[in-house]
């Protein structure tokens, strides 16, 4: 049975397509879900992709968090729904309070456009289950409110909990504190990450193919589920 992966579309998203893609390209079949529409249309998964939701009015991912087929992405998420958020996708995961922390302006103040270094700290979530912890990949980062901020305590939970997913390696493109490029939930089902892994899925066009393992990833750990199986959260490693 072929999964299906839900990529949503808010307005001022850029990225959507490329997510679909990439979902394709993995082995799964894109749907793609409206922001306005809060029903799911039966996926096993979700994307939320990069862009300028809502214009990034407000701040980035202030009003899209409030879009009728988030509500239906929060509940289901906590149900165990794996959910990926890129970049503005990861901003609205905050603003929704399924990921902890906040995505503020770059250090620096510029936008950064390249391609970013990473280190997979976690492979037990259900969109890195196919990496190997400490191997680094290769992707673009692209983003100019990137900056990973949180409280101390906060920061010591997702160290102390295994739920930092992946750190800047190299060097840190925004001054996300203690480097972290992305994090996941308690359960390991959601997963927030600001360099984009949808564009390093084809040796055409991107500088690697390492992101089209966090769609295998979810794939593989849909057909655990499918199976029996039970993903190790952040939490329980």
């Amino acid at each position: 049975m072929t999964m299906r992966i839900g990529v949503v579309t808010f307005p001022g998203s850029l990225d959507d397509g490329d997510a679909a893609r990439a979902a394709r390209l993995a082995g799964a079949e894109a749907v793609r879900l409206w922001h306005g529409d809060p029903d799911l249309h039966g996926v096993d998964a979700v994307v939320l992709p990069g862009g300028f939701s809502y214009g990034d009015a407000l701040r980035c991912g202030a009003i899209a968090r409030f879009a009728p087929v988030m509500e239906t992405i929060a509940d289901a998420a906590r149900g165990g729904l794996p959910v990926l958020g890129i970049c503005n996708g990861f901003q609205i995961l905050c603003e929704a309070h399924l990921l902890p922390g906040a995505l503020t302006r770059n250090q620096h103040l510029h936008f950064r456009n390249r391609d970013q270094h990473l280190r997979i700290v976690s492979a037990s979530t259900a969109w890195t289950n196919g990496f190997t912890e400490g191997s680094e990949i290769l992707i673009p980062v692209k983003n100019g409110e990137g900056c990973f901020v949180a409280d101390e305590r906060t920061l010591d939970e997702l160290e102390a909990e295994g739920r930092v997913v992946a750190r800047y390696t190299r060097d840190n493109p925004n001054g996300s504190q203690r480097d972290i490029a992305a994090i996941t939930n308690a359960a390991g089902n959601v997963v927030g990450i600001m360099p984009h892994p949808e564009h390093a899925v084809e040796a055409l066009t991107g500088p690697s193919l390492d992101g089209l393992g966090f769609f295998t990833s979810a794939l593989r750990y849909l057909a655990g589920s499918a199976a029996g199986g039970q993903l190790t959260g952040g939490a329980q490693r």
